[in-house]
């Protein structure tokens, strides 16, 4: 079992940045792949990026693309997603998900386990 806990979101100004925080607990941090999420009002969740078990391996949606940085520290139990150059369509509630195994994927449905997920609001 794994319990995610993100933090970091809030309020912030078109083209700003944040940095979101996913704290990990109950199992070895490092042998499960992480991953963020996203959901907008009246959408279906979506895929932002996701990094390997090693942090040697990450890929990311084609919107956030250069603009938004997955990291983790292992020693730490905590997943990052530094996000700049923030625009009004980034507004979305964030959640970190995780998965067993050594490859990451950018399907929901592959995620195990879920974080309650963080606000983060982009003004225009």
């Amino acid at each position: 079992q794994v319990q995610l806990v993100e933090s970091g979101g809030g309020l912030v100004q078109d083209g700003g940045s944040v940095r979101l925080s996913c704290a990990a607990s109950g199992r070895t941090f490092s042998r499960i792949t992480m991953a963020w999420f996203r959901q907008a009002p009246g959408k279906e969740r979506e895929f932002v990026a996701a990094i390997s078990w090693s942090g040697g391996n990450s890929n990311y949606a084609n919107s956030v693309k250069g603009r938004f940085t997955i990291s983790r520290d292992n020693a730490k139990n905590t997943m990052y997603l530094q996000m700049n150059s923030l625009k009004p369509e980034d507004t979305a509630v964030y959640s970190c998900a995780a998965r067993n195994g050594i490859t990451t994927s950018i399907m929901t449905h592959q995620y195990e386990y879920w974080g309650q997920g963080t606000q983060v609001t982009v003004s225009s």
